[in-house]
């Protein structure tokens, strides 16, 4: 299989565009949902009565969304197909009491979410955004956008050993980063801060879930521009994939679908996925199952739809380094703008079998897109993703794939500048079944 003759350099500019804009989950699904808006969809509310109207519509709930266009005539026991991906990335959250500091410095207290490379997010400049919750119940997004924290290394003069040794960081005492000078540190600093910048009124913010992120842009790399080097690639290029292939599909009014294209993108893949608008939780099954019901369907019907349901689990995975090649399979060496890769583990780690492998080979044959296998090291643990969590829960094929990566879990990734297409292009021809 060749790749498209064309590549739209147009997809990958606005990929970069969509992580820029989207430090947090939260951002990422308002994005999302800003995007599906301008494609005719309409969000619903998860409280209210739905109907069983066509046409595309989506539930919010926290950093987390799920998307789906229903054609014209689709029956009550029609199936889905799903392209699944997670909104979160490894960084550093802030605590419930943020303020600290010590011998002049102002600090924010922040703790360790997911697996970061540590190392990573030293002597970069950070930003701070997420969600800030009011009095009254309702939300406000926040992100200040520019350099306002620091997490300063220790000079080398300090650890000569740095070097030779290697570097060691803990958790709790080296990763506090700095955002100013002062010994009066006072509680509700730094919440008050940022309800200046989001304009709302003092004392109004009762609870907040905040990150920091590096506020350097994503940006074209290398002579020819032909790689991307940006930050939460891991997963966000994959929900950005998702979300314009669905708006595809959807711009032709669904004509010719036999199946009901979905979009769900969960948050905290990265600690487990256990949560109400994680993988493990009940927001993807209860969605289908109302979608069935309010066409009006039974159970049996719900059965028969997810009996006939496909998802693609798309998530970032590794290219082969050229500086630590034996770390990776001597057989399966993925490389960057070589088309997707299918992500296969016989423990079950990645939820691909061989009749799901047959699922993505026809979507990228159709596509004209070519794909590449990936497997661990037998020397090495295996990675997992949202995929056996949501085959398990939901009793639905899911076949895990996405695009392979440089430096995954760092605060800033590389990825080919073609594989962001290439992988929309392969979700189109799967969704438009």
């Amino acid at each position: 299989m060749s790749a498209p003759s064309r590549f739209d350099r147009g997809h990958t500019d606005d990929l970069m565009s969509f992580l820029a804009a989207s430090p947090t989950p939260y951002h990422a699904v308002a994005n999302a949902a800003e995007r599906l808006d301008k494609a005719g969809f309409r969000q619903v509310a998860e409280t209210d009565a739905w109907d069983g109207t066509s046409g595309g519509k989506y539930v919010l709930r926290g950093g987390a969304i799920v998307a789906w266009y229903v054609p014209e005539g689709a029956e009550p026991h029609t199936p889905f197909r799903v392209v699944g991906a997670h909104t979160d990335s490894p960084n550093l959250r802030v605590k419930p009491r943020p303020d600290s500091g010590a011998h002049g410095w102002r600090q924010v207290a922040v703790e360790i979410y997911g697996g970061p490379l540590l190392n990573s997010w030293l002597d970069r400049d950070l930003g701070l955004a997420g969600r800030l919750t009011l009095r009254d119940g309702s939300t406000r997004l926040v992100n200040v956008d520019r350099p306002l924290l620091r997490v300063p290394q220790l000079a080398i003069h300090l650890d000569r050993s740095v070097n030779s040794d290697g570097l060691k960081l803990d958790k709790q005492r080296h990763l506090q980063p700095v955002w100013g000078m002062g010994d009066d540190v006072r509680d509700g600093d730094l919440i008050a801060f940022l309800e200046e910048t989001a304009g709302i009124p003092a004392g109004e913010v009762s609870g907040w879930d905040l990150m920091v992120h590096s506020v350097e842009p994503p940006a074209y790399l290398g002579r020819d521009k032909e790689l991307v080097a940006g930050p939460r690639m891991d997963n966000l290029l994959s929900v950005h994939a998702g979300t314009a292939a669905l708006a595809a599909v959807a711009a032709n009014g669904g004509a010719g679908l036999s199946s009901i294209p979905v979009l769900a993108a969960f948050d905290h893949e990265e600690n487990g996925s256990q949560s109400d608008t994680g993988a493990d939780g009940p927001l993807l099954g209860s969605v289908l199952e109302r979608s069935v019901f309010a066409r009006g369907g039974s159970y049996e019907d719900r059965a028969r739809a997810f009996a006939g349901t496909v998802c693609l689990s798309s998530d970032t995975g590794h290219a082969v380094h050229p500086n630590y090649a034996e770390r990776h399979d001597p057989t399966h060496h993925p490389r960057v703008d070589g088309g997707p890769i299918l992500k296969v583990n016989v423990n079950n780690r990645y939820a691909t079998d061989g009749s799901g492998r047959a699922v993505f080979a026809a979507a990228c044959e159709k596509a004209d897109v070519p794909f590449q296998s990936f497997v661990s090291n037998n020397s090495m643990p295996c990675g997992t993703t949202i995929g056996p969590i949501t085959a398990a829960r939901h009793g639905i094929r899911t076949v895990d794939i996405g695009v392979a990566i440089l430096s995954m879990h760092s605060a800033r990734e590389l990825c080919g500048a073609k594989d962001p297409f290439l992988l929309a292009n392969a979700l189109v021809a799967f969704l438009d079944a």
